[in-house]
């Protein structure tokens, strides 16, 4: 790869082609004498039973491209980005030891951060903290637990907006558990930080709205036709975890409304964007309109 690199990373919207990227990539890899291995920086891809739903390769193409943390817990269980980043982190060590070239593939952000990098991530409450907090919001409603964090915790509510009930359950969590501190002033923030627990290369994929949307309704028809809404329905009736429920499109297929999950992923895919935007040294590639081979020869073009 480009310079240094040992670890090659993709990133995009959802629709936009990063898996179809990844094989493109690793054919030529391979051509050259390598081994690609994918690996997942996906929060959802990590459940059985979601598979259709969060996009994870066929078992056909899997065995063109292997990819790990993909398919690895319950449906019912709960997951936290500091538990996936030890796992990443071990994934990718483990692939450079053995002189593999690990392709990590994904649209979180946070993610694909840790990932990446070393982040200060907090782990998950204990049960019980999460169950009472997640009652209240039940009770009370999450405007009203905003307004506690506001009297409590003013610097952490001005970033929250007032019916993001996830995030306002887990600000609080965090300020019962002792963890919640205002940053200092000159403090940098480290999700965005450049440096890597190893040389990257980060290619962010960007595409023209209007195509954008096209490809993630096409997505989503897919994924209906493919069995998604009886892949939800079963993963409901298994007790389907707080985390595996949000995965794009969960609920809205549960209750039968495909073009409300069209609009849901829409609005994700303008978030990914704006996260792309603050990835500290990614390498932006246009792919409107262009094929994954070609955008692939690209990327590799001068590279020995």
């Amino acid at each position: 790869m480009a310079g240094d690199a040992a670890v090659l990373a993709i990133f995009g919207p959802t629709g936009i082609g990063k898996t179809a990227l990844a094989f493109a990539l690793a054919d030529r890899l391979r051509a050259r004498g390598e081994r690609p291995v994918a690996v997942s920086a996906d929060a959802l891809q990590v459940y059985r039973g979601l598979e259709t739903l969060t996009g994870v390769p066929t078992a056909a193409e899997q065995a063109s491209l292997e990819h790990r943390l993909v398919s690895i817990l319950p449906v019912d269980a709960r997951f936290s980005a500091g538990e996936y980043a030890q796992l990443a982190h071990a994934e990718v060590d483990g692939l450079l030891h053995a002189g593999a070239r690990p392709i990590v593939v994904g649209g979180t952000g946070l993610y694909l951060r840790a990932a990446l990098a070393d982040l200060a991530l907090r782990p998950p409450p204990p049960d019980e903290v999460r169950a009472r907090f997640q009652d209240e919001l039940d009770r009370r409603g999450p405007e009203a637990l905003h307004a506690q964090l506001v009297r409590a915790a003013p610097w952490a509510a001005d970033a929250i907006g007032p019916r993001d009930r996830s995030r306002i359950v887990r600000a609080l969590e965090l300020l019962e558990l002792g963890e919640l501190e205002p940053p200092p002033a000159d403090a940098p923030n480290e999700l965005w930080t450049a440096d890597t627990r190893h040389p990257t290369r980060l290619i962010g994929l960007v595409m023209d709205r209007d195509a954008l949307y096209t490809r993630i309704d096409a997505r989503v028809d897919a994924m209906v036709a493919a069995g998604a809404v009886d892949e939800v329905r079963a993963a409901h009736a298994a007790g389907a975890s707080e985390t595996a429920r949000k995965a794009l499109g969960f609920g809205e297929l549960l209750a039968g409304d495909v073009d409300a999950m069209k609009r849901r992923t829409r609005n994700f895919a303008k978030r990914q964007l704006t996260w792309m935007r603050k990835l500290a040294g990614v390498e932006i590639v246009d792919v409107t309109g262009r094929a994954p081979d070609a955008v692939a020869d690209e990327l590799l073009r001068g590279d020995p």
